[in-house]
């Protein structure tokens, strides 16, 4: 089943649509950074696209979107990722991967580009179906796993495997065009915005690096160690890159028992 945003997941503890945010009380077109309540983390886009930072972060910072309770117009320099898509992109059937997706359109470096959405599951619902899958079962499940100042970690899992959209389709490269960041903009439950890493041509295959590695950093040799019985476990990646690490991405938390 399509779905453009996140929907409740079947454990229903979290609802991706309800709105818990106040708004801003900007009465103007477009809101000013130290000005706003929703820009108090500093700007987050410059034009269209993510604003560029001055040195290579190692981590995606937080990024709060105007709301629909915010007074400002719906033209707000800090509105992108609620747009929603603004490119034509294409699923279509690759030589080893299955399904993926293209853009029909040139994308420049910073442009959003679509989101990752599903059911938004809690940790229990999202071992369980992990643990319930086959080896020739297809994971579509996203952990996403946000380090706070206080030492917490805030966790967020989507499912798009039953109702979803176009990221589902997304296949992952070892070097990939898109990087994900989490984008909340009318609750603490975060969009998954995929973003363009670099310029992208017409026609290019669309991907990102299932890890979470931000930015296209360099693997570390802890990333790249994993046991024999992991690697048993692991399914191959075909991404065909210069640096790629042979397996996909894996993360055995959700498959052990706490």
């Amino acid at each position: 089943q399509y779905s453009p945003d996140n929907v409740a997941g079947v454990d229903g503890d979290i609802d991706p649509t309800e709105i818990t945010f106040p708004g801003c009380s900007c009465l103007t077109s477009s809101c000013v950074v130290h000005v706003c309540s929703c820009l108090r983390h500093g700007e987050n886009y410059s034009s269209l696209g993510l604003r560029p930072t001055d040195t290579e972060e190692e981590y995606a910072r937080p990024i709060f979107e105007c709301n629909t309770m915010c007074q400002c117009g719906e033209s707000c320099q800090n509105r992108v990722v609620q747009r929603g898509l603004q490119f034509r992109l294409e699923v279509f059937k690759t030589e080893k991967k299955g399904w993926g997706l293209r853009t029909l359109e040139f994308i420049a470096k910073g442009r959003f580009v679509c989101e990752y959405a599903g059911e938004v599951l809690g940790f229990n619902e999202a071992r369980r179906r992990i643990q319930a899958q086959t080896s020739k079962d297809s994971n579509y499940i996203m952990a996403v796993r946000e380090h706070l100042h206080s030492g917490q970690i805030m966790e967020t899992f989507v499912d798009p495997t039953y109702i979803g959209n176009v990221g589902r389709f997304l296949n992952h490269s070892c070097e990939p065009n898109l990087f994900m960041v989490p984008v909340r903009v009318d609750s603490m439950v975060p969009k998954l915005a995929l973003f363009a890493a670099t310029d992208i041509s017409a026609g290019e295959e669309l991907s990102y690096d299932y890890s979470g590695r931000f930015h296209n950093l360099p693997i570390t040799n802890g990333e790249q160690k994993s046991s024999e019985e992991d690697n048993r476990l692991r399914k191959p990646c075909y991404c065909g890159s210069r640096t790629c690490t042979s397996f996909l991405p894996w993360d055995s938390s959700l498959f052990s028992t706490p």
